[in-house]
């Protein structure tokens, strides 16, 4: 709504504005449509959910562009009808240091009295101080007796994981969280500390990251053993590029996904992964990761995962993705007009908000629950499958569809029989998103060691964020009390989910 008191009287100027206005406003116009676009429209599922992230972000960059612009723009602004104020969206926490500013007025009043305070208004802003270097400069001075020979005091060095060496444990915990959190591989990070005039070489950048790694393999092997007691888990893979030394090419490698994850029905087990490196996709990679693991196994369909099967204890059972079988229709549908395949995408779906409403609700309620809603619906797809396998060829795209659900129709069906089963595998996926991310940036590992290191500190800090733990405080402290000569006995102190920073 325009201010008519504001608008000049000429014609010209008059059709300058309203040209300017409408510019404007076919700008904003197709930015919002891109955005709703963006938002609500359709997301083939082979692309990464991070690409729609950096999609929205550009748009809403480009709409405050353009209203920054009509804002600054003298024929524009003054007729522009004043924004409604924005309501932060984020929240300042209380344990953020406060710096007070009083802005005083005039406190002489024109009467000559001095005016006293009678309230105030009072706005919070959120200050940013770019990463500070500072020096801990340790000083043990030496004590000698004056009336006797006593020998000298002095008191002991403190320990430091890097001997000798000129990082704190929380220079350390910086380095890595930057590089297995942040996706800053170690170049990039010495290119930072130059602009702050820290001359750090990236080989010695690698050889901190190195012997942290090392000392926090103990803790790596006690998470690794705790997931492990658990009798319901995740597991996926991931390809991870190695540089093959020698052959000036990279190697096809795996990060192997352990994951607990117990939110959505209430369990006791805090959620943490573990990533292990292997230098193949063979199942007995799965085996040799799992040695010592019994109980139900939610994966993908990959045929390796079979090879747990073949135990002779038979201690492992398969419960199969609905993601995956999703997936496949979906892309049935993608290359053109498939009734069949949508026919089956809306059975998947009545399953999916089901549910959705059983979120939360302890084992046997799901259980219970399941039995009474979701059943009808999989004996009715069960029946659905068998008639339209038989309709359409098994090698056309819907056929190879179907096969794939009828393959791993068991393993599906197993989430009926257990409330602690998931639909899909969905939760160990998300916990291997950040892996590829960190893979894009830094394109491949360098060593097969390398990539062992990489599994070892990523499973620390992916589980750091599953169980809403700030990565840098707690490896910082882990990686002191490691230095202080922790006892091995009582590693388990150290895992995410039990450490208490002293400080």
């Amino acid at each position: 709504m325009t201010v008519p008191d504001k608008l000049p009287d000429d014609i010209a100027e008059l059709k300058a504005i309203i040209r300017a206005q409408q510019d404007q406003n076919t700008r904003l116009e197709a930015l919002v449509a891109s955005f709703k676009k963006a938002l609500f429209g359709a997301k083939s599922e082979k692309i990464d959910p991070a690409q729609y992230e950096l999609e929205l972000e550009d748009i809403e960059t480009a709409i405050a562009q353009v209203e920054a612009e009509i804002d600054a723009d003298e024929r524009t602004a003054p007729v522009r009808p004043p924004k409604p104020r924005q309501t932060n969206r984020g929240s300042l926490p209380k344990h953020l240091e406060r710096i007070e500013v009083v802005i005083e007025p005039e406190r002489s009043c024109a009467c000559g009295t001095e005016r006293h305070v009678i309230g105030e208004d009072v706005s919070e802003r959120l200050d940013i101080i770019p990463a500070q270097f500072r020096v801990i400069v340790t000083r043990r001075p030496k004590y000698a007796c004056r009336s006797c020979e006593g020998g000298i005091a002095q008191a002991p060095a403190p320990a430091h994981i890097i001997a000798g060496g000129m990082p704190t444990e929380a220079t350390l915990a910086h380095v890595l969280v930057s590089k297995y959190a942040d996706h800053l591989p170690l170049y990039r990070q010495a290119q930072i500390y130059s602009r702050q005039g820290i001359d750090l070489d990236r080989s010695t950048l690698a050889a901190w990251v190195g012997k942290s790694a090392f000392e926090l393999t103990p803790v790596y092997e006690a998470l690794m053993a705790d997931l492990k007691r658990s009798t319901k888990l995740f597991m996926d893979e991931t390809p991870a590029p190695v540089l093959a030394p020698g052959r000036k090419r990279t190697k096809t490698g795996y990060f192997w996904a352990l994951a607990r994850d117990d939110r959505a029905w209430g369990g006791d087990d805090p959620s943490g992964v573990a990533f292990t490196y292997a230098p193949g996709r063979s199942g007995q990679h799965a085996d040799n990761i799992l040695s010592g693991f019994s109980g139900t196994l939610q994966v993908d369909g990959y045929a390796g995962y079979n090879r747990l099967l073949k135990r002779p204890t038979q201690d492992v059972v398969l419960a199969y993705c609905w993601a995956h079988a999703r997936r496949k229709l979906h892309d049935v549908i993608q290359s053109g007009v498939a009734p069949i395949a949508q026919e089956g995408l809306a059975q998947i779906q009545a399953l999916y908000r089901i549910e959705k409403d059983l979120s939360g609700l302890p084992a046997d309620q799901r259980h219970a629950a399941r039995q009474d809603r979701s059943k009808p619906v999989i004996n009715a797809f069960e029946l659905w499958l068998a008639q339209n396998r038989a309709r359409v060829s098994a090698k056309s795209p819907t056929g190879e569809a179907l096969k794939y659900i009828a393959k791993y129709w068991d393993g599906l069906c197993r989430f009926l029989c257990d409330g602690r089963i998931e639909l899909d595998n969905n939760p160990v996926e998300r916990t291997i998103r950040p892996i590829a991310l960190n893979r894009k940036n830094a394109l491949f590992a360098g060593h097969d060691t390398g990539a062992q290191n990489w599994a070892v500190i990523a499973s620390l800090i992916e589980t750091c964020k599953l169980n809403g733990i700030e990565p840098h405080g707690y490896l910082s402290g882990v990686l002191m009390a490691i230095s202080d000569g922790h006892k091995q006995t009582n590693i388990k102190q150290l895992l995410p989910w039990n450490y208490v920073n002293p400080v």
